[in-house]
């Protein structure tokens, strides 16, 4: 059968007129559920990774370094600061209070935040190989310094599977239209097409701009089914000629999960529906809604969401070079809120105790200034930064690690983006050494020929 060949309904005709319904065909394709055997006990089942894109400042957040303001305006040592682009270190303009029972120090930018810090794990001694905002970028999200390689979230999913067929695995919210970086940071890479991200900008909200064309207009259900029966069968022979290609039959396991969103995606995507008391609680922005949304789709079984923090058109904004004091506060008044209460909705829910919840940039900023003046910034830094874990089996009120006493390198227990993925895939109940893909001729995985699991921060 040549299914290339001009016919009354050809192949290609079938797939034109079927498009209609099929807005969401970008979509990841469905993925079969447990599509890997898990090695280890899983501590958590899902993944909510809260991208702060541009590197938010440690020593402004959840490191304290009062030596800096004894030694303000003084030249640090070392090949890190140049004397041309640096004014000295520049202390904290914020105060830190230790709250909790835990007693772990926050920043007074962050109140909300000290509210829920006994669910967290502080990793303060976290590093990573370049201070540049592209490749520290993709070592976050992949493991490696250059594209092409797939995403943690693609990761997880290859090797766990899918929990709800009627949905994605892996889905990105992005509160703005433009990422750094872009589709690379959410690939498949060369995993099977299937497992790339399903990406959703959070501009609007209305559930039929959000996931657009999910209802097809012309058909029922029962007719798209039989459409997608014939599409299912005619493929099959294409692909038989094909020697499987995996393009293809991600296309054609797109449009299977495309026709099974009609059926629950218009009511998880629509946050209307959640009761004012909660759309109180998140706040009013783009990123609250992002991460609001977040929590449905984890609650209904998607795998593993990321979220990329934009605001106001930036797609760096935690790239403070200048004024950093006064956009660290704005920022902090943006996020703070929203991220505490999507702790203490999942906690609420029962939830948290198995989700995975990730806060962390690329890198963090300098702890000395950029600049000169009273507008001076912080710059990219790289050797000392902090991310914060909460749920999903981590140890709550607990600090891992530390940088020295002016923020500038990682010093006790050093916490490479490597160690990190090694832990997170562990407590997913996958070992990284194990979790491999064969590509051009050799076993690949997410953390390369690194990686050590922190086995301290787990509860």
């Amino acid at each position: 059968m040549n299914l290339d060949s001009a016919s009354p309904l050809s192949r290609r005709a079938m797939l034109r007129r079927m498009s209609a319904g099929f807005g969401v065909v970008g979509m990841s394709g469905l993925l079969n559920s447990g599509a890997m055997t898990k090695d280890l006990p899983a501590r958590a089942k899902r993944v909510i990774f809260l991208f702060m894109n541009g590197g938010p400042s440690h020593i402004d957040t959840f490191d304290p370094k009062p030596a800096l303001a004894r030694h303000a305006g003084e030249h640090p040592n070392g090949k890190l600061f140049k004397k041309s682009s640096g004014s000295g270190f520049m202390p904290s303009p914020f105060t830190f209070k230790k709250v909790g029972q835990s007693g772990i120090d926050v920043s007074e930018s962050l109140p909300h935040m000290s509210r829920v810090i006994d669910d967290c794990c502080v990793i303060r001694s976290m590093h990573t190989n370049v201070p540049n905002h592209e490749p520290a970028l993709l070592m976050m999200q992949s493991g490696h310094l250059q594209p092409t390689r797939p995403s943690i979230g693609a990761w997880s999913v290859y090797g766990l599977g899918q929990e709800n067929e009627n949905l994605p695995g892996y889905v990105v919210l992005r509160p703005g239209k433009r990422i750094v970086v872009g589709p690379a940071l959410w690939s498949s890479g060369f995993l099977p097409a299937q497992y790339q991200a399903s990406t959703v900008a959070t501009t609007d909200m209305q559930v039929d701009r959000l996931v657009k064309n999910i209802k097809n207009p012309r058909y029922g259900y029962r007719e798209q089914r039989a459409h997608l029966d014939l599409l299912a069968e005619m493929n099959r022979e294409h692909l038989n000629v094909r020697d499987q290609d995996q393009q293809l039959e991600a296309q054609i396991q797109s449009m299977e999960t495309a026709y099974r969103m009609q059926m629950e995606a218009s009511d998880v995507f629509d946050v209307s529906k959640e009761p004012e008391s909660i759309r109180k609680m998140y706040g009013d922005s783009s990123y609250a809604n992002s991460c609001l949304l977040a929590r449905r789709l984890v609650e209904n079984g998607v795998r593993f969401v990321s979220v990329y923090y934009t605001k106001d058109n930036s797609t760096q904004p935690w790239d403070t070079h200048s004024n950093h004091n006064k956009g660290h506060t704005n920022l902090c008044n943006d996020a703070d809120q929203p991220t505490a209460a999507l702790i203490e909705d999942l906690k609420l829910r029962g939830l948290l105790e198995d989700t995975l919840v990730v806060w962390t940039g690329e890198f963090g900023r300098t702890p000395y200034a950029q600049g000169k003046d009273a507008k001076a910034g912080r710059d990219h830094h790289h050797t000392a930064f902090t991310t914060l874990l909460a749920g999903g089996g981590i140890r709550g009120g607990h600090i891992h690690g530390a940088s020295d006493e002016f923020g500038m390198n990682a010093t006790k227990d050093p916490v490479h983006v490597h160690d990190l993925h090694a832990t997170m895939l562990q407590l997913l109940g996958l070992d990284h050494e194990k979790l491999t893909y064969r590509y051009s001729g050799r076993d690949y995985r997410l953390t390369d020929v690194h990686g050590k699991i922190v086995h301290n921060i787990i509860a």
